[in-house]
């Protein structure tokens, strides 16, 4: 009796284990992020809780298609090859469905290019440069983030109301610096025909000598200054330009400096009158932004970052892909993004069809101190879908598909 019990047991197990995993248990929708969790960790760390508050929402309100989504977070120390063998082994050992992350734009690149080639969908959640959606596009690749291009865009706006005529640049010598200068220029000379470029200071990321920039800058004498420099680069820069008086009397536009990564640990040496890009999480009391900081803030008990909410809205569009595509497959996810629409504590957004860019907007204000540090003031909210190139260029700047 105990054998024949015994051989129904395993026969009954064999049964069950033959079945398909979601009659057993409904399993997790697993998806690789890659990230410079250690090297850029002002970023990251922020970016991972916006991820983990997200993934908390959405599981909580019972997944997507009936199954949690699970990420599986891999350190590349902001090395592209390294980022580029994680990816591998996250499609093909752990099982992810699609890739997203990265920060640095050269990193975002490398698994951008990976993606084409094996087929993989990949959302660059934040790498800003212009390439990964125009000239190096791919059937694969999605980006949220708001593009070099777009947020250039809004400040060249800015400075196209000013009386400056002559300008000078600064920006960390790769990608997203180069995309940054190029497109302010473009931006700038269409509102302002007239403006002069006078120099240009391209300092190797995260190892500028701030001394001789600025004296580089200061002998060009120009009107104003456009900034691209972040992190460390940014807070040498600020420093030696104010001892030095180089902002004194000059307009300076600043890319990213009103990102509370950035601009924070900045305190009162903060470069107030810089009209900037950024993040004003504490002015954001109503509506859906106001309650993704409240949110936030309850969760972890600390202030949001822009890579808190770039994280938070990372899960959100990969969730509405899923919901969209109904499937894990890799076409119907990337046909899923395609067009895909969601709302969002910065707005509604659109991946658009035609680039695979978000319209994701970003802040514009001028810094100001508060209280000891720097905060943004008079600012708006600048919706990115009006500020993209017209389709015609954008068929012209990226590849036949």
């Amino acid at each position: 009796m105990k054998r024949k019990t015994f051989l129904k047991g395993l026969m009954g197990a064999a049964a069950l284990a033959a079945l398909p995993i979601t009659a057993v248990a409904q399993e997790a929708i697993k998806i690789g992020e890659i990230n410079h969790y250690k090297r850029m960790a002002a970023f990251a760390e922020p970016y991972k809780k916006g991820i983990e508050l997200a993934l908390e929402q959405v599981n909580g309100a019972g997944g997507v298609m009936g199954r949690p989504i699970e990420f599986i977070f891999r350190d590349d120390q902001g090395e592209p090859g390294e980022a580029v063998k994680i990816a591998e082994e996250l499609m093909t050992r752990d099982g992810a469905v699609m890739l997203t992350g990265t920060i640095l734009s050269n990193v975002g690149l490398a698994i951008s290019s990976l993606a084409a080639q094996k087929g993989y969908v990949y959302l660059a959640s934040e790498p800003l440069a212009d390439s990964i959606v125009w000239a190096s596009g791919n059937p694969y690749t999605f980006r949220l983030r708001s593009s070099t291009y777009m947020q250039a865009a809004m400040l060249a706006e800015e400075a196209a109301k000013t009386d400056a005529k002559t300008f000078a640049t600064i920006a960390p010598n790769y990608a997203y610096g180069k995309d940054a200068v190029a497109a302010f220029k473009e931006n700038l000379l269409k509102l302002k025909p007239d403006a002069e470029f006078v120099a240009e200071q391209w300092p190797a990321l995260f190892k500028i000598d701030a001394g001789a920039e600025v004296q580089a800058i200061e002998r060009a004498k120009p009107d104003a200054i456009y900034n691209v420099t972040f992190g460390p680069d940014l807070a040498k820069l600020v420093r030696e330009g104010t001892d030095r008086g180089l902002f004194d009397g000059r307009q300076v536009f600043g890319l990213l400096s009103g990102e509370p990564e950035y601009l924070d640990p900045l305190g009162e040496e903060a470069p107030e009158g810089w009209i900037v890009t950024g993040y004003p999480w504490y002015d954001l009391n109503d509506g859906p932004g106001g309650e993704f900081v409240a949110a936030y803030q309850e969760r972890w008990g600390d202030y949001p970052r822009l890579g808190s909410i770039v994280g938070y809205m990372t899960v959100q569009s990969i969730a509405a892909a899923l919901e969209k595509a109904g499937s894990t497959e890799t076409d119907a996810i990337r046909a899923a993004f395609d067009d895909l629409s969601l709302d969002t504590p910065m707005g509604p957004i659109t991946y658009r069809a035609i680039d695979h860019q978000s319209t994701m907007g970003a802040y514009v204000g001028t810094i100001a101190l508060r209280d000891g540090k720097g905060v943004m003031v008079d600012w708006e909210y600048k919706d990115g879908a009006n500020y993209l190139p017209s389709d015609e260029e954008v068929k012209a700047l990226r590849p036949a598909e």
